[in-house]
């Protein structure tokens, strides 16, 4: 690894703070044609944000240079450099689209969705990032730019100059640290909980008895005590909201934390000033100790509950994040055994997997006869059975018998990783109720504050010694956190309970559109059926050309293809001829040269001009076609008819039949000869079929739907597939999808049941359903509370307790969909929940 040089030239001093600059710093600031020299990331980053804010004219103008970093902030700057280095950046940095890159990071810091809200938009706004998506949940950041524009030095020290230090995420690291911050957040509560039962006790008396009943010594003592009581209180169990709203003013967004800091501080400060200057006689300036502890115990209390709710309802997504055992069993080639660490493992390694313990990679059985239990991937409870030359995925709990495995993936390349960043993937961007949620809840704030100093210059006029309780009361009653919790939680839970139920959500409308579909388009091999297509039969039209030498010349061909087609034609070619320049047509065939001689393999009217009949019409039928090479395509040689037939998924009609009771209508869209999809379509009691259709007109026959208003759901699974599973509202992958169909999906499903889609669309109609609820709750609570709070009517105490009920109201709302009856898994399938 390339170390960072720290020596200084002496002659180099930061343009922005006049400090030394490190030998080689790559930090520079760009002024009118003029490159200067900067010292760190932190330097670069507000200097930029001065440029780029149009205020360049401070530098031409300024009387004295800003203050230096201290020391704790340079070592920092060294080690968002390090982050640059090459060697660092391979273990946590990816290759994304365009040649940008991509990388997760674990952000302290965020305690709600406002946190969210303030990161993406603030790094948004630097050229060369290219999105930015924090998953609230697992409090992480998935971050994709150019690094040719912009460097991860910049990202970090642009994170932490908005209050959210940030590293590359390492799942052991980071449940650690989520763990911490409960046990944190808990002796928080704990803090609260007992003050407030102790101040209540001191402040029931003084609130029952009589101006003559408390002598002058107890009624001092009283407040004396709930002042000691509650300053820790303010000092230590609220510090969260006051250190969240200092960082929210001095990023010029208010968040909700804003107007409760001003409450608990503006009610304390108050308070304990009539307790220490003596004014809190017996008919003297009341004191709110009991409502500052009260209304900071719920509000603890009512996140704490919401950031359980969305730690339980994200576990599955941590749990894939450590679902790889640490360790494997490496079989080297004198037959001994070695244990190492389950990431240094490489493809063509074998391994051996005893029963009890979990597959370490990806990979293909080579010996042995089990049964896996792949409930942490799929969500299918009951273990499959697995046996020589079929695939098992890492994260896979071996059950029965011993297995060896040679590895095909492992580490970052084996699927649970895929799925951990697909679902990570899900909060790049949020669908727009969840938007409008947002910028409602932000507007609210704002609108709060003018109001509450509204209020506060009217009771001044009308009561001036009630202004205090009455503006408390307002800020307190009113705080919108209802209204930030309504959506991201309803989501939260929704997508936990689709992972359960083996359909993961890779992009956050998905559920939106899911919820609005009225129109579902199944492709057929591989989908509705199985996939898992059988040669049944060849018929060679050459009299030179046997059935062994036809069969042999398509397995070269189908070598370079991952179509379902091309299991058939696996390990049929004994004499390991290969074909090169091949080129895979989508929806088509291919073509290649084996030995010099070019040949195509597909459909009929793709392999030649002028096909011959295919000899019946059953099943399926490719022909193979040589071309000669001396002419154009138009002169081709028939060699031979291939028959290939598959099977229909247990549950397609069921699947079928449940969507169409959800009012949903059901087309199938196929680029199969017509004779074999009329008779499925027939068999599913589809009325609405298309054959023949290649990439393009699958293409066309979507858009067409849409522009007749239609919301179209795409469930396909192959490369011919993914030019309208990125057209359509919504894309569904099955399973077995290729890597390309899988990226491309909005949602995916983690086991070959359809009847996972009709659970997905049920559950999408019911988040959405909720989210308006939580929303419609939301905005009549602080209605109707707001003008009794502004008319004297609500003291703060309850002000507390409503607030805090009605955010409580929201998530237990949102919970509801855990409460929804699971898919017995055992059943092919189950229309209904």
């Amino acid at each position: 690894m390339n170390t960072l040089a720290t020596s200084v030239d002496s002659e180099a001093l930061c343009y922005h703070c006049g400090s030394p600059v490190p030998r080689k710093a790559p930090w520079h600031i760009v002024l009118e044609d003029e490159r200067h020299p900067l010292c760190c990331p932190g330097c670069e980053a507000v200097a930029h944000a001065i440029v780029d804010g149009g205020l360049e004219s401070y530098y031409r103008f300024r009387t004295e240079l800003p203050e230096r970093p201290d020391d704790r902030q340079i070592q920092r700057a060294d080690t968002w450099a390090v982050f640059d280095d090459p060697e660092l950046q391979r273990q946590f940095v990816h290759p994304a689209e365009d040649d940008r890159r991509q990388i997760t990071l674990a952000v302290d810091g965020i305690t709600c969705a406002a946190c969210a809200w303030l990161i993406e938009h603030h790094l948004n706004a630097l050229d060369g990032l290219h999105s930015s998506a924090v998953n609230l949940s697992h409090h992480r950041l998935h971050l994709v730019w150019d690094p040719a524009q912009l460097k991860l030095s910049r990202i970090l020290a642009e994170l932490a100059g908005i209050g959210y230090s940030s590293q590359p995420y390492e799942p052991d690291i980071a449940q650690q640290k989520l763990q911490r911050e409960e046990r944190q957040s808990i002796r928080r509560l704990i803090v609260a909980a007992v003050a407030m039962m102790q101040v209540m006790m001191f402040s029931i008396p003084l609130y029952v008895s009589g101006p003559e009943d408390i002598s002058r010594d107890f009624f001092l003592l009283f407040h004396w005590l709930s002042l000691a009581l509650t300053t820790p209180v303010v000092a230590y169990s609220a510090l969260p909201f006051l250190k969240n709203a200092l960082r929210d003013l001095r990023t010029r967004h208010l968040g909700m934390d804003v107007p409760v800091s001003i409450a608990i501080l503006g009610a304390y400060l108050a308070s304990a000033y009539a307790v220490l200057t003596g004014s809190d006689d017996v008919h003297g300036t009341p004191v709110y100790f009991d409502s500052v502890t009260m209304f900071t115990f719920f509000l603890l209390f009512s996140r704490y509950i919401e950031m359980r709710a969305r730690r339980r309802n994200g576990h599955s997504g941590n749990a894939l994040s450590g679902v790889l055992p640490a360790s494997a069993v490496r079989l080297e080639p004198d037959g001994s055994e070695r244990v190492l660490p389950a990431n240094q493992l490489q493809p063509g390694d074998r391994i051996r997997v005893r029963p009890g313990h979990g597959v370490p990679a990806d990979g293909v059985i080579v010996a042995g006869h089990s049964s896996l239990d792949e409930s942490m991937l799929t969500g299918e409870t009951l273990p499959v059975s697995r046996r020589v030359g079929e695939s098992v995925t890492g994260g896979s709990i071996n059950v029965e018998s011993p297995l060896e495995i040679d590895v095909t993936h492992s580490g970052r390349d084996a699927r649970a990783a895929g799925i951990l960043e697909l679902s990570d993937r899900a909060f790049a961007s949020r669908p727009k109720i969840a938007e409008q949620a947002s910028h409602m809840a932000h507007h609210f704030v704002s609108s709060l504050l003018f109001v509450s100093l509204a209020v506060a210059i009217a009771w001044s006029f009308i009561d001036p010694s009630r202004v205090l309780w009455v503006t408390l009361s307002v800020l307190v009653v009113t705080c919108p956190c209802a209204l930030a919790l309504a959506t991201p939680t309803a989501l939260t839970a929704s997508h936990g309970q689709l992972r359960r139920r083996g359909v993961l959500v890779t992009r956050a409308n998905a559920i939106e559109g899911l919820a609005q579909a009225t129109r579902v388009v199944f492709d057929k091999t591989g989908t509705l059926t199985e996939g898992r297509i059988r040669l049944r039969s060849i018929q060679p039209l050459a009299s030179d050309l046997d059935s062994e030498q036809a069969r042999t010349l398509a397995a070269a061909l189908e070598a370079h293809s991952e179509h379902p087609i091309a299991q058939a034609f696996r390990d049929q070619n004994p004499s390991h001829v290969t074909a090169s320049e091949v080129r895979n047509v989508p929806g088509q065939g291919l073509e290649g040269l084996i030995q010099g001689q070019r040949f195509r393999l597909g459909r009929p009217d793709f392999a030649m001009k002028a096909p011959p009949r295919s000899p019946d019409q059953q099943g399926q039928w490719l022909l193979l076609a040589m071309i000669d090479a001396r002419s154009d395509d138009s002169i081709s040689t028939p060699l031979a008819w291939f028959r290939l037939d598959d099977t229909l998924r247990d549950d397609a009609h069921s699947a079928v039949t449940g969507l169409r009771d959800l009012g949903l209508e059901v087309e199938l869209l196929s680029g199969d000869v017509s004779n074999v999809v009329g008779r499925l379509a027939h068999e599913l009691g589809i009325t609405a079929w298309q054959a023949g259709a290649t990439p393009e007109t699958k293409l066309e026959h979507v858009r067409a739907l849409q522009a007749r208003g239609e919301r179209v759901i795409m469930v396909g699974d192959g490369i011919n597939d993914v030019p309208v599973l990125a057209a359509a509202d919504v894309s569904v992958a099955m399973n077995g999808a290729t890597d390309l169909a899988r990226t491309s999906a909005d949602a995916l499903l983690m086991s070959p049941r359809l009847g996972r889609i009709v659970d997905a669309v049920q559950l999408a109609r019911r988040t959405q359903q909720l989210i308006r609820q939580n929303l419609l709750w939301a905005l009549c609570y602080n209605f109707c509370a707001l003008p009794l709070a502004a008319l004297g009517l609500v003291p703060p105490w309850v002000a507390a307790l409503g607030m805090s009920a009605s955010s409580l109201v929201v998530v237990g709302n949102a919970l509801r969909l855990n409460r929804i009856k699971t898919i017995p898994r055992s059943s092919p399938m189950a229309a209904t929940s």
